[in-house]
């Protein structure tokens, strides 16, 4: 499924996503681990970025300059309204072309929506953005290859080229592997840390 696609998807829940997801809890511990392996830098890349939130609201008070991409156009009105200061661009992370880079890159359940044969290419793109000395957090499953789930009355996409290969993917890319945790267990959640040296 395209990200455009899964954005139109992501449009018809929107508000409902803000509401649940606006004062939740959930990836912060990640994140703000991610963030402890970070020495200096103030401008950070989201990748799938919804409707801000809490993440936002951590990398502000940090003092962050948050650039946030959404395949979502209603998500992306809505982060634009809640984060004034920041830059929220409704674009698909496949065709976007960066134009500067960044010292903290994340991509919090985003990843495995994209085309299984784009996630090579993608995770090469966040570590060609990122600054040297920068940290990257991505999330994916814990299993190679492609399935859909019903939810909310439409069917939803997911992917995943698994851990081995991600790893090799930031190895290959020339980052440093920090922290892999499959941290909702039994769930084949991943997330991982990794540094540009």
């Amino acid at each position: 499924m395209k990200p455009l696609e899964l954005g139109k998807k992501y449009d018809k829940i929107a508000r409902w996503w803000h509401e649940q997801h606006r004062e939740s809890s959930y990836g912060v511990k990640q994140l703000e681990r991610a963030l402890c392996f970070l020495s200096s830098g103030k401008k950070a890349l989201d990748v799938g970025c919804g409707s801000g939130g809490r993440f936002i609201r951590i990398l502000e008070s940090k003092g962050f300059l948050v650039t946030g991409l959404d395949a979502s156009e209603e998500m992306v009105a809505l982060a634009k309204g809640n984060h004034p200061k920041h830059n929220f661009l409704h674009q698909d992370i496949c065709s976007w072309e960066p134009g500067d880079k960044y010292d903290f890159v994340f991509a919090w359940d985003s990843i495995f929506h994209l085309p299984l044969a784009m996630h090579k290419p993608i995770v090469a793109r966040l570590c060609e953005v990122l600054e040297k000395g920068g940290v990257l957090m991505y999330t994916f499953g814990n299993e190679c290859g492609e399935h859909t789930s019903h939810w909310h009355n439409d069917t939803f996409y997911y992917s995943s080229v698994g851990i081995n290969e991600n790893l090799q993917l930031l190895i290959n890319n020339g980052l440093s592997v920090l922290h892999l945790e499959l941290d909702q267990y039994p769930e084949k959640h991943v997330y991982v840390i990794a540094t540009k040296p």
